[in-house]
Parts: C-alpha cells; structure tokens; sequence
C-alpha cells in the first residue's frame, strides 16, 4: 500500500441508539464523541440509526408483501402479456 494515501484504521465503537447496543469494533470512520469502554479504554462512537440488533430482517419481524396478489390483479386490470 503506498503510505499517506489511507485513512487510519482503528477501533470505533457502533452504538445503536434504537435498540441500546454498542459494539467495539475497528473502522477508518470516526467521531468528535467518545465513549468509555467496558475494557476501561475511551474510543470513538459512531451512532447508528439500525443494526443488526434492530433491524427487521435480522429480528423476523419483517413482513411478507403479497406480490402474488398484486401482480394478478394487475393481469386482471391490464391483461396478459402476449395474450391476444
């Protein structure tokens, strides 16, 4: 890698307001607010508006959309595709 060209790469911790999570992980992002750690340290905190903790996917609470539905009441209003 040529040198000066990258940004540091060091531990930030990702707090997730919604859901009252924080993780420490290491990022090039970084912050003016920090926070102290449960190692005793004080790193940077990026918030989050959704993680993993809140988002619906990963929680299954995620809903299905009926595209089946949709899609033959649009075949009913338009017609079929091809159809002569």
């Amino acid at each position: 890698m040529k040198p000066g060209i990258h940004p540091s790469y060091g531990p930030v911790v990702f707090r997730d307001r919604a859901a009252n999570y924080a993780f420490l992980t290491r990022s090039t992002m970084t912050s003016e607010k920090t926070v102290d750690w449960e190692d005793g340290n004080t790193y940077p905190v990026v918030d989050v508006e959704i993680s993993n903790v809140s988002h619906p996917f990963y929680t299954g609470t995620a809903r299905v959309l009926d595209t089946a539905g949709r899609v033959e009441r649009f075949e009913r209003r338009f017609g079929r595709r091809g159809a002569k």
